[in-house]
């Protein structure tokens, strides 16, 4: 077997390319063990350090503790969690029940309907028509303000509806010989060959909802429905945290603010960091595959 084997500059522009690499990882990285670190730190070693910390002598999780035993974190968290939850289902069955005829040219009326869709992804009616709108069907304070409006993405659409264009329609033609509908050859056929861009989409729909701020700010009044986000931004500008959590103690008197507030930014952020490295596989052959016809 031939081994091509690399010139003295092939190996230095390799390893010069590795290192910008690597280098370029830890600063991306930073900021994130950074933030872990400050949130797990004592006062006294904060203060010592002017709030500046690579590896702390001791360790304490009383911001967390703190932080979960307030009235205000864990119900932003139960907010995010529910519509992030419902609210992928919802946009996973609208978007793929709407894709999935609008993949055949034979449906009538359908490029009409494209050329509808396509249009909203380039004009837009504005905020206040928007917000006149929730108003005006009941949405306003309430949960499903946060979930109903937007529930399909044009984007996300056009993706999906790609891929089952891709999909081989020697298969769809042999369920249909062999007495399959066209309901029954989506959720049977169709869906189980999808999973990469169903986890691809449902994991940009996910992500969206679960960093959900702009629709939190106006369309909610009520601060037991904000969701996670928008408690963060509060914590964030406000100096006084004691506020902003609803609790009286002690240890919020110990603890300096940076440290609470970096805790809350790690579980905001912690569901996302452990969820998407089992969907990285399907995300990227998803992304790839529905970006494309082939």
């Amino acid at each position: 077997m031939f081994v091509l084997k690399k010139s003295k500059g092939d190996k230095i522009a390799d390893g010069a390319i590795y290192t910008f690499l690597a280098l370029f990882a830890l600063l991306t990285l930073f900021p994130l063990y950074y933030v872990v670190i400050v949130s797990v730190t004592p006062y006294m070693e904060v203060m010592k350090n002017g709030g500046f910390i690579i590896w702390p002598e001791h360790f304490t999780f009383q911001a967390y503790k703190e932080i979960f035993s307030s009235a205000r974190i864990p119900q932003a968290l139960k907010i995010t969690v529910f519509i992030t939850v419902v609210g992928t289902v919802l946009n996973m069955a609208v978007t793929t029940l709407l894709a999935y005829p609008l993949s055949k040219k034979a449906v009538p009326g359908r490029n009409f309907i494209l050329m509808g869709l396509v249009f909203t992804m380039i004009f837009s009616g504005g905020i206040i028509p928007l917000y006149i709108l929730v108003r005006s069907l009941g949405l306003y304070d309430t949960v499903w303000a946060l979930v109903i409006p937007g529930m399909v993405s044009t984007f996300n659409l056009l993706i999906v509806k790609t891929y089952f264009e891709n999909l081989p329609p020697e298969i769809e033609e042999a369920a249909k010989v062999d007495g399959c509908g066209d309901v029954t050859t989506l959720f049977r056929i169709v869906l189980p060959l999808s999973a990469p861009i169903m986890a691809t989409i449902g994991l940009f729909y996910g992500v969206t909802h679960w960093n959900e701020y702009f629709k939190g700010i106006f369309y909610l009044s009520d601060k037991t429905l904000m969701p996670m986000q928008v408690v963060l931004r509060s914590m964030i500008q406000t100096p006084n945290v004691s506020t902003e959590l609803s609790v009286n103690s002690l240890a919020l008197d110990t603890l300096p603010p940076e440290t609470i507030k970096m805790a809350v930014v790690v579980v905001a952020t912690l569901p996302l960091l452990v969820i998407y490295p089992f969907l990285q596989k399907y995300f990227i052959k998803g992304a790839l595959l529905g970006s494309v016809k082939g």
